[in-house]
């Protein structure tokens, strides 16, 4: 799909009912208006590491602190 004001491209998902190009992301279709069938994401979750606060429901992330309290990683207890 082509933007009609700056001419980039823009990622498009097509209807499986009508056929019609819709942006990727809108959750109908803006041609016929049915639902658009989104493919499920499969997380992987094997290298995710738990906030060590027992009481947080947060993952360390990338800076080495907790997506969600903001403690910061101490390693795993011994």
């Amino acid at each position: 799909m082509k933007c009609p004001h700056c001419g980039e491209i823009l990622a498009s998902v097509l209807c499986a009912e009508c056929g019609g190009e819709n942006l990727d992301g809108n959750p109908y279709c803006c041609r016929c208006g049915k639902p658009l069938r989104i493919k499920p994401v499969q997380a992987d979750f094997s290298e995710r590491i738990a906030c060590g606060d027992g009481n947080c429901i947060g993952t360390i992330n990338e800076r080495g602190v907790c997506n969600v309290c903001g403690n910061p990683y101490v390693g795993e207890a011994t």
